[in-house]
């Protein structure tokens, strides 16, 4: 059986009914090279219908079928973040965020994204060990990348449930998932328990209280103080949403349910968590402040160094996502033309030097349309490049991919399966 390096582009396709198409207009010789060796098709990395979240998108195209394994987001952002979770906890996603301390009005959700991954580790510190409740009740809270961050809560007396209602108030809680809302009140939510229990209400309540007091605390800290002297949003508050908490058993291991010794190499934590959750190795890589063209040389040169030593490395490039939330399809080719300059190049020559040439599978988790500034429910593309298939398309986007030899897929977790049969033995 062939290595697999398999690459995800978070975000990169946009609708049928976009007017401009990301995959069509970049410039990829790399891809498009790839492409015309391989077996193509569309998934829908979750269900028809649906527009996933970047984790449990993710969490299926490892080959987990999310209705049966996704924990919450909350849970998936605690592993990665290297906190410890017990029973009885539970995680949330959260944000800093601006509001006006005396109304709890929103005045952005991110806090101008402007603030600094060491601004808010200090910040973080100043909330990390809240106490709650009188003393039953504990916040632990880290920051990860810019305004995100993850709280874990925790209470002595009870086994807190994850059924709770976000207070973003641009999330609705629906199930296990959060769904963007077009329109909301630009207020900080209470948070309430969506069941009859006292686990849940007491949750809610140590949610509400850590929201309340998050505000006073950071209001007025010296961070926030010098970033308002200098022109800048405060980073007074924290948004926190899609509370969950692990299962009572993990989930088979990667290598138990398909075989492979595997490797992951993401750039956001929620991805690395992901990984730790189904039992991939995590392969860290610095982020924030890097030129893309050495950041994506090194993740290639990583994958290509982790192949030595692994049967699949997985690798997720945030880069065309961020675009797509802020409608720039300028900045989306741009960074997909990145990713194809970067590091499909160097990717590409490294493969060349192994005896048995490795498959590449390369996907999406999502669509993130342009013209619509959020994830979409659309199918995205899908190629598995093996020096055995040589009929495949002569580029890879959405409207080449579609009709191919993979045909529709529904559900990512299919997309291991399928493609093991597939290659040579």
């Amino acid at each position: 059986m062939a290595k697999i390096v398999y690459v995800v582009l978070d975000g990169a396709p946009d609708s049928p009914t976009s007017p401009r198409k990301t995959l069509e207009e970049a410039f990829k010789p790399n891809l498009d090279s790839l492409a015309r060796s391989s077996l193509c098709g569309l998934v829908y990395t979750v269900k028809p219908g649906v527009a996933p979240q970047s984790d449990y998108a993710t969490l299926s195209l490892l080959g987990y079928n999310p209705d049966l394994y996704y924990p919450g987001r909350g849970p998936l952002e605690a592993l990665g973040a290297g906190l410890d979770m017990s029973q009885g906890d539970i995680a949330l996603r959260a944000n800093f965020a601006t509001v006006d301390p005396d109304t709890m009005r929103i005045i952005d959700r991110r806090a101008g994204r402007s603030l600094s991954s060491r601004e808010a580790r200090v910040l973080a510190e100043a909330l990390d060990g809240m106490e709650l409740d009188e003393g039953r009740g504990e916040a632990r809270f880290r920051s990860t990348i810019g305004h995100r961050g993850v709280l874990l809560l925790r209470h002595r007396e009870h086994h807190l449930s994850d059924m709770i209602t976000n207070t973003d108030p641009a999330y609705r809680r629906e199930g296990r998932y959060s769904v963007a809302l077009e329109n909301f009140e630009p207020y900080v939510a209470e948070s309430r328990p969506l069941e009859d229990s006292e686990p849940a209400r007491v949750a809610a309540m140590l949610l509400n209280e850590f929201t309340r007091r998050a505000v006073e605390m950071l209001d007025g800290h010296p961070v926030n103080l010098e970033r308002a002297r200098r022109g800048l949003l405060k980073a007074n508050a924290v948004l926190s949403r899609d509370a969950g908490k692990l299962p009572d058993s993990a989930p088979p291991s990667f290598r138990s349910r398909f075989g492979l010794s595997g490797a992951s190499i993401a750039e956001m934590v929620v991805e690395v968590g992901i990984s730790r959750y189904v039992g991939l190795n995590s392969i860290g890589v610095e982020v924030e402040g890097r030129p893309k063209a050495e950041l994506y040389r090194e993740e290639a040169e990583k994958a290509l160094k982790a192949l030595e030593d692994f049967d699949l490395v997985y690798v997720h490039l945030k880069g065309p996502d961020e675009p797509g939330h802020d409608g720039d399809i300028e900045g989306k080719v741009r960074a997909v033309e990145e990713i194809d300059m970067y590091f499909f190049s160097s990717l590409i020559e490294g493969l060349d030097g192994f005896d048995e040439r490795p498959a590449v599978i390369v996907t999406s988790d999502h669509a993130t349309p342009w013209d619509r500034r959020s994830h979409s429910g659309d199918p995205v593309p899908l190629m598995v490049h093996h020096p055995a298939f040589s009929s495949g398309p002569s580029s890879f986007s959405e409207t080449a991919c579609e009709g191919g030899r993979l045909g529709l897929l529904v559900g990512g977790y299919k997309i291991l399966p399928s493609v093991l049969r597939l290659l040579p033995a």
